[in-house]
């Protein structure tokens, strides 16, 4: 486990509303193609695609490569899986920037019942290096918030345009 009770953590969560159900929307951003929603923001990259992925991203244990855009990768394995409401990863081995800031990362997303629609809340925690805390929540945190924003805005387009 990357991250234990009692570990010194950076949290930035982002939410963003849909008007597709939980299950439809749980069952369309699961296996999205990662570069149709991640695609660079300021100093982030944006993701190129997967390698080595192992099955169809819907069991803990399974893992895959993202190759992002500025040629460095990281190796992502899913650790939680609740169909139709939630999964958690976690990434760690980055050959990037990210290397110097981060030991990992864990990432959650849940879809929440909104009415007739979804809230999508995404957590990113990241499990800072020693030393790399401050930087990591005050510069990198807030900006990780607009780029996790944008991808949530990708997010609710796509699927809204397939469910059309």
């Amino acid at each position: 486990m990357l991250i234990a009770i009692g570990d010194v953590t950076v949290p930035v969560t982002t939410q963003v509303r849909s008007p597709l159900a939980p299950g439809d929307l749980f069952a369309f951003v699961v296996p999205i193609d990662l570069s149709l929603i991640f695609r660079g923001w300021g100093p982030f990259p944006g993701v190129r695609g997967v390698e080595n992925q192992t099955g169809a991203w819907d069991g803990v244990g399974q893992s895959r490569n993202p190759q992002l855009s500025d040629g460095s990768t990281a190796f992502e394995q899913l650790t939680e899986y609740t169909p139709g409401h939630s999964f958690a990863y976690e990434l760690s081995g980055f050959t990037g920037p990210m290397r110097h800031l981060a030991r990992g990362v864990r990432g959650e997303w849940t879809f929440t019942p909104d009415g007739t629609g979804t809230v999508i809340r995404w957590t990113y925690e990241f499990s800072p290096l020693p030393g790399r805390r401050f930087l990591t929540q005050q510069i990198v945190g807030p900006l990780w918030r607009r780029y996790m924003a944008a991808g949530l805005k990708a997010t609710v387009r796509e699927a809204s345009l397939a469910a059309a």
